[in-house]
């Protein structure tokens, strides 16, 4: 057994009631309604995902099979942009393919808690979220009216049980944010016992004023902050993860509370929308199209994308070539054939040059495509791993081989990120021991999180625990064949319930929605 502090493991049995650990030791004969027998395998607490994307997934399937098969239990979900709250401005832009029935986050948890879930589920308020229902997709500050709107809808999405608010600075509308408006943002999270989380500014050439934007929140609004999967970005700053780590332990040194994560692969994913530059994005979706269909405009957009900047963060310039973008998944069917392949191929059958292909792929499937672009080194990540304040996360939303959720091709991590920090950086490569390993995904982030009943195998925790033989795990999905599940989790428990037993889904869904520091039950 790993009790997920990072102690060796060591033998001996656990006993399970109401959902919790009642007793751990030499148990010998007892009376129980059920026993496991792992004997010679490794019983660890359940795998804590600390940047999902499942809020709309679960409630097409609450099993979250991707999730569970690699011992996955509890997923915090919310990057910069939060399922809930709603209102039409975001409804609006999000399309009719999205019906909701919820507007706040407490509603949303009530709709989700009563459909059922396998796992458990928290979640982040999004800041571009409260920047949306306030002001819309513009390029532009908020006036100090609409800025305390936006503070009130933290504050109660806080209230509801969010964790804290995020951002994505990569991404427009949050693109438009000043460090002040992030600031009074996270001040109002912070005096709820929140977090700031953050996919920063920059992951690439302006990385460092990015960590420096971060620091000054953190300082300013007096906030613990998360960095969401910390990377390296572009090939030309390949190698500067050691200053980036240094960044990071200089300013805890200094008494800031900041940690990361990491999904641990060469190839991140998102929107390929996001090789626009952000002005290019400002009104949203339908604006974006109008400018790429505008012939001058366009001309402008691929000169901007051609040009070095400190301005924004410029995707096609990080990147090492047209070969590094890989489609994963397009809204339109007719563009299904182009899931799974290189941007530079699709270019060359179009017969136009891949910055073309690009433009067009987005006009073609309305701005909805998502890609997986190889872009950082392996020493970097595999230095990144290793820190004593990094855990894990996928930032992946829930699959399924088949069915609703197994729509696109994914970028693979959404089915083997987890079980892959074992058989490559455990088993294979020696960069981590498996005691490490498990810390980094359970009690290292419960801690992190507040789960204070989560995150170890102790008397009186909830019971999230995987049993698996660490010599046999698999991990399957590759960039090639993502669509597989992660193989050798015997059995997965979780609030004691199996979900999976003998290697196989139960279809139970004992998952709770966790609530952060400041929730008010009403």
């Amino acid at each position: 057994m790993f009790d997920g502090t990072g102690s060796p493991g060591y033998s001996a049995d656990i006993a399970i009631s109401g959902g919790r650990i009642a007793a751990i030791g030499r148990l010998g004969h007892v009376d129980a309604a059920q026993t496991i027998d792992a004997h010679g395998m490794a019983v660890t607490p359940g795998f804590i995902d600390m940047l999902d994307q499942s809020g709309r997934a679960l409630l097409v399937d609450g099993h979250a099979p991707s999730k569970i098969f690699q011992g996955v239990t509890t997923l915090i979900t919310g990057e910069g942009e939060s399922v809930a709250p709603l209102n039409d401005n975001i409804i609006n832009e999000e399309g009719s393919h999205t019906k909701p029935d919820w507007r706040t986050l407490g509603e949303y948890f009530q709709r989700l808690q009563g459909q059922g879930i396998a796992v458990n589920f928290g979640t982040y308020v999004g800041a571009a979220t409260a920047r949306a229902m306030v002001i819309g997709y513009g390029d532009r500050k908020p006036t100090p009216d609409e800025l305390k709107q936006m503070q009130a809808i933290i504050a109660d999405a806080m209230r509801d049980g969010a964790f804290g608010v995020s951002t994505a600075l990569q991404y427009p509308p949050a693109t438009y944010s000043t460090t002040p408006e992030l600031i009074a943002l996270a001040k109002t999270a912070a005096s709820y016992g929140g977090m700031y989380a953050t996919h920063m500014r920059s992951e690439g050439d302006a990385e460092m004023a990015a960590l420096d934007e971060v620091f000054d929140i953190a300082r300013t609004a007096h906030i613990p902050v998360e960095i969401f999967h910390l990377k390296v970005a572009g090939h030309r700053n390949w190698g500067s993860m050691p200053k980036v780590i240094a960044k990071i332990d200089a300013a805890r040194a200094k008494g800031l509370d900041v940690s990361a994560d990491t999904y641990a692969y060469t190839a991140w994913g998102n929107d390929l929308a996001s090789f626009i530059p952000p002005w290019a994005h400002a009104g949203g979706t339908a604006k974006l199209l109008a400018r790429l269909g505008d012939p001058q405009t366009r001309a402008r957009i691929e000169k901007d994308m051609r040009t070095p900047s400190d301005a924004w963060s410029n995707d096609w310039l990080e990147v090492p070539g047209p070969h590094a973008v890989e489609i994963t998944s397009v809204r339109d069917p007719s563009l299904k054939k182009l899931e799974g392949r290189r941007l530079d191929d699709i270019a060359t059958s179009w017969h136009e040059k891949p910055i073309d292909a690009l433009l067009d792929i987005l006009i073609k499937d309305h701005a909805a495509t998502d890609v997986a672009v190889f872009g950082m080194s392996q020493p970097d990540v595999t230095l990144a791993l290793q820190q004593p304040w990094m855990s894990i996360c996928d930032d992946a939303s829930a699959q399924a081989p088949t069915g609703p959720l197994g729509q696109g091709h994914p970028h693979p991590r959404a089915y083997a990120a987890f079980s892959r920090i074992i058989t490559k950086y455990v088993r294979d490569e020696h960069a981590l021991t498996l005691a490490d390993a498990i810390h980094k995904m359970t009690a290292l982030p419960a801690k992190r999180m507040g789960l204070t009943q989560r995150g170890t195998i102790k008397k009186g925790m909830w019971a999230d625990i995987a049993i698996f033989d660490p010599a046999t795990l698999r991990a399957p999905a590759t960039f090639e064949e993502p669509k597989q599940l992660a193989e050798g989790m015997y059995y997965v428990l979780v609030n004691g319930v199996p979900v999976i037993a003998n290697g196989k889904t139960t279809q139970a869904l004992p998952g709770q929605v966790l609530h952060g520091p400041g929730f008010h039950k009403g």
